[in-house]
Order: structure tokens, then sequence, then C-alpha cells
């Protein structure tokens, strides 16, 4: 069980802080294994129309594909091989139709107009917000810096709400430590009039995050209606932190609203590719996404508004048993927030259409598969929850899909594994060979033929690619949006980068996800570190020891190729895996300015930083000189 925290109980932590009277809010830790006890008495409205267009098409589709393809191997019966190759083609297959159909659903949403999410902020209550910023061992000049803009842009806003921030401190590090409370004490000496700013460092990380809000929700959260969640890198305007207090103020039935965060401050080449994917494709299928969730959305963690006393009552998490029966921590704890949330009956929101919400991503490569691994164990630890008593069905595709988005790596590792050893034709076919050499196992069907792969191959990129292609023909053809891009010319040129390099950086992906679920399957733990966002250079030494593998079975498979026993359509997968070392290299390279800008992968955000940016890269400045090393504190 988890460690439960008793307010009457807490004591004022050992390390340097500074927090308002405590509120004591009761919280109830969750059981998973019953029925809620209390289930707000809230309606949310079906939306069954948008769900049937989303799921219905992807289905159908994989059905067509799936018996297409079993027609073609059963000519001389199925063997069990067939049958699982066929299984997995169909498995891999749906959720690729799934993501062309939520784009399909975003694009006819839009054409209808849906204006579910306007609404009137005249006469809007006030209520009293808690901004909460939880941190571990992060850079505090890039924290405060941040914090200090976002109060700023809210002061300009003047609206009706109330905010006060707390930064919520589980730094293990004295000398980060340091920083931070004097990082604090300047923000607290110059916050906007009206704005408190309390700093929280506690004596032990228990629970790491899920602990670090449980502990500020059972301590002070009976004194707000709503708390914002931010990320260390999050970054929110005045306008959209606004906009998610009105709409939990103004929707009773509201227990989370989740806003999509655009990522900011890319330099590097595997930081601008995130970006401009974020950017031009991202938004359409958040967009699809809300158009059919609606009420059964999720949560990622940062950027959103959740009412104080709904997730209190509703989504406080308990630890679940791990191997061995050791108690553990669920890690991807936002989903699971949002699917308890939904489960005593709350509305889980999902605003995409909310601007002014910012995050930053991994500089490198190996940054973000550092970064991947952790999701990864998380993720995979939704399955075991699935069976939790009394969750929506959506809520139940979202612990699932989140899963799957790491099983669909080994998934395509084993369909390229099977294609590999079909071989370019009957006489390289391996499977066929051992098949004929020992009678007990049933022929292998004719090898599939050039034009049967270029075929197959195409379908899949096809659907791979069309949630990219819609997103950059509305963009090309839209004059205005291509103008925030540079122009239609370098937007397109910068669309055929970001394929070309995405497809580079899959098979790669690939390969470290599968090495992620394996070490999700036979480890105990993950490392928890600060995730890393400034640009850096990885030695060749770091880069050679980080992706042996890929470059292994690259050797391995291109080895086969040039014998001729490959098929030439892997050729692209070969030549990713083979030169893992330099594309590692080069995600982490700096774009400069004197680039062509079809090639600097350019987006609105590039092109002109956000005010809220240029105002945080000011605060981090002058943060930065006044927290000099002889004035700290150890």
């Amino acid at each position: 069980m988890a460690v439960s925290l008793d307010p009457d109980q807490m004591n004022e932590p050992t390390f340097p802080s500074h927090m308002p009277p405590m509120a004591p809010l009761a919280a109830q830790e969750q059981t998973l294994g019953k029925q809620p006890q209390h289930v707000a008495h809230v309606q949310t409205p079906r939306h069954n129309g948008w769900r049937i267009a989303t799921f219905v098409p992807a289905f159908i589709g994989t059905a067509l594909l799936t018996y297409g393809l079993y027609r073609w191997m059963a000519v001389n019966g199925m063997s069990g091989m067939e049958w699982a190759l066929l299984s997995m083609i169909g498995a891999t297959f749906v959720w690729v139709a799934l993501s062309v159909s939520t784009v399909g659903v975003a694009i006819a949403g839009i054409l209808a107009r849906d204006r579910a999410d306007a609404r009137s902020w005249r006469d809007v209550p006030c209520i009293d917000v808690a901004l909460l910023v939880p941190i571990y061992n992060e850079e505090p000049v890039n924290v405060f810096g941040n914090a200090a803009a976002m109060l700023r842009d809210l002061a300009n806003r003047a609206g009706p709400h109330t905010y006060t921030l707390f930064v919520l401190s589980d730094t293990r590090d004295d000398a980060i430590a340091a920083q931070e409370w004097q990082a604090f004490e300047d923000l607290a000496k110059r916050a906007p009039a009206g704005f408190a700013v309390h700093y929280r460092r506690r004596d032990t990380n228990t629970d790491k995050k899920v602990g670090n809000i449980a502990e500020w929700t059972r301590g002070w959260g009976a004194a707000f209606e709503g708390m914002v969640v931010l990320d260390a890198d999050s970054l929110m305007t005045g306008r959209a932190i606004e906009r998610l207090a009105s709409e939990l103020s103004t929707d009773p039935q509201a227990g989370l609203i989740q806003s999509f965060p655009m990522l900011i401050g890319a330099q590097t080449v595997f930081a601008r590719l995130q970006q401009f994917s974020n950017v031009a494709y991202g938004w359409l299928l958040a967009e699809g996404l809300a158009t059919w969730a609606r009420s059964e959305g999720n949560y990622w963690g940062h950027n959103a508004i959740i009412r104080t006393r709904a997730f209190a009552t509703s989504a406080m998490l308990p630890h679940i048993k791990g191997r061995g029966g050791r108690s553990e921590l669920i890690l991807s704890h936002d989903f699971v927030e949002a699917g308890l949330l939904r489960r005593a009956g709350w509305g889980v929101r999902f605003l995409p259409r909310v601007t002014g919400s910012f995050e930053e991503t991994p500089a490198t490569l190996i940054d973000y598969v550092i970064r991947d691994r952790r999701w990864c164990r998380g993720n995979l630890q939704h399955l075991r929850l699935l069976r939790t008593k009394g969750l929506h069905p959506v809520s139940r595709f979202h612990l699932f899909h989140g899963a799957v988005a790491y099983l669909m790596s080994p998934a395509w590792f084993f369909l390229l594994v099977i294609w590999a050893l079909l071989g370019k034709d009957a006489e390289t076919n391996v499977i066929r060979y051992f098949n004929e050499a020992n009678p007990l196992f049933p022929d292998w069907p004719p090898a599939m033929s050039h034009i049967d792969s270029a075929v197959f191959l195409v379908i899949m990129y096809a659907m791979l690619l069309t949630p990219k292609i819609a997103g950059a023909g509305i963009i090309a053809a839209t004059p205005r949006a291509a103008r925030v891009f540079g122009g239609v010319g370098p937007f397109l040129g910068s669309f055929a980068i970001e394929v070309a390099l995405s497809i580079a950086y899959a098979p790669i992906m690939m390969i470290q996800q599968c090495k992620a679920v394996l070490r999700a399957l036979t480890t105990d733990s993950e490392a928890w570190a600060p995730q890393s966002r400034e640009a850096r250079r990885h030695s060749w030494g770091t880069l050679i020891k980080f992706h042996w593998v890929e470059v292994a079975l690259g050797l391995l498979l291109l080895s086969g190729f040039l014998a001729g026993l490959i098929s030439v359509w892997l050729l692209p997968i070969v030549v990713s895996l083979v030169l893992a070392v330099p594309l590692s290299a080069l995600s982490g390279v700096r774009i400069s300015s004197r680039v062509p800008a079809s090639f600097r992968l350019d987006s609105p955000y590039t092109l002109r930083e956000p005010a809220i940016m240029q105002s945080a890269q000011q605060e981090r400045a002058r943060l930065s000189l006044a927290l000099t090393p002889s004035k700290l504190k150890l």
C-alpha cells in the first residue's frame, strides 16, 4: 500500500521552506479491485457517432487487408507460423488505421464547424487556483525563470481568478537545492502584487512526483478549487492558464482539463524534427482525439488543470503488487489518474485549441531514448491495471493504447525478421528451406514476389504517412498558415526533410523500444533523473556503446543483402541500422541560421519565439547572474 500522509502529523521539513497555513483536505486512496464508494453525480454526454466514425473504418480496413493476405497465404493451407504472421500484421495495421481515421474525424469535425469548445467568458465565477511545479534536481534558473514569466503574464491579464504558485521540490542535490532557495527568495520579492509564491523541499521524496502532489493535496488542497500541474520545463501564457481555470469554473462536471502542449526551444536536428512534427501534424491528431474522446479524455501529467477535491476523493493512487509480491509505485500515473477521475463520474476533457501551452523536448536521440525507457516501463505496467473495477471503456482503451505504443516495436521487429527470412524469391526463402528439410513442418507458401512486396510496403508507408500528408496538405493549401512556416517553399522543403529523417530514425527507435520493453520485463526499476533538454554532443564512444545492437543487426542484414538473400525493399531499414551511430550524432547537431530555409525544419516557434518564451529567457538570464556560486549557502 502507498504511504498515507496525515496532515495532522505533517512536520515542517528540515530544509528551508515557505508555505502558507495548512488547509487539510480529506483524501481517499483508491482501491483498484473494487468499485469506488463515492461517485460524483454528474452526467457526461455520449459521443458514439464520432467514435463509430473513428473505430469502425479502422477495423474494416484492417479486416479487408487481413482477409486479402489470408487468401494469398492459404493457397497451400495455413501453418502455425503463417497464422502468427497474419495475426501480427493485423495487430500492427489496426493501430496505423486508427491514426488515419482519427485524422479523418478531425477534418470532418473542422468542416462541420464543431464549436464545442467555444464559450463566453462573461460573468465567469472566480476560483482560487494553485500553480504546482514539482521538480527534481532541475536547473533552478530555468524553473524559476519560467515561473516568473508566467506570473507576470497572468498579472498583465488581470483575470477573475486568484493564483498561488507552489514550487514543490524533491531535489536531493544540496547545491542545486541551495540555488532553488535563492531563486525562490528572488521570485517572492519580485512577484506581481496579489500573487503569492511558496516553496517546499521534502525531506524524503516518497513516491516521487505522485507522492509530492499527493502530499500537497492532503496538506493544502482545501484552499484551492483547482490546481494547474506543470512540469519543470512547462511554460504557459496567462491566457492559456486563464482559459483552463475559466473552463473548470464554468463546467461543474469537469474533473480534469488537459491542454495540448506545443514544443519550443528546439535548436538541434532531433529537437527541430520533434518540434516540426508536433506543430505541423500533431494538432490534427490532437483535434481528432478531442473530437471522439470528449469527456473521456486523457491526462499527460502536466499543463492541465484538475479539480482539487475530485482528485483527492477519486484519484489518489495506491501501490500495486510487483515482482515477488513487492509493493510497486504506479509509474505512468497520469493515464491512471484520468481513468480514476472518469470512473468516479468526473469529465476528463481535452482542449487542443487552447493556445499558449508549451514544453521543451530532448535535444538528442539518446536523451529521447533515455526518457522513453521510463515511459515504456510505466505504460507496460498499465496492462496490469486494465482489470481495475469500474473504469470507462474509453479509459481502458487509453491505458491499452499506451502499452501498445511500445509493444508495436517488438511486433514490427518480428515482421522484419520474417520478411528477411522469406528472402527475395523461392530459392532464398529460409523458412521454406527448413520446412522442406524437415517434413514435420508444413510448406511455407511461395515467397512474396517483388511486386507483392512493393505493394505491401507502399500500403504500410502510405498509412503511416497519411497523418503527416494530411496536416502538410492543409498548411500548404492555406497561404496564411504557410506564411507562419516561412512560406510554401520552405515549408514543403522542411516537410520532405522531416519525413526522410523520420523514416531514417524509425528503425533505430524500433530497436531501442524493443530493448526498453525487454528491460521493463526483466528488471525491477529504471533510473529516475531529470530530463536533459540542453543541446549537447555525445562522444563517439558513447554513441557506439549506445547503438551497437542496431549496428550489429544492420551489418547482419547488409551481409544478407549483398549475398542476394534479402529483398531490396528492406534496404532503407538496413541503411538506417548500419548508420545508427552517425545518425545519432547528427541528431545533436545545432541547426545554424545560415542553413537554407528549406533545410532548417522551421516552425512558427523557431521563426518567431512566443512572447512568453522571450520573457522567460530574459528572466533566466537575469537569474543566472543573480545566482552566482559565491552566493550559495551550502
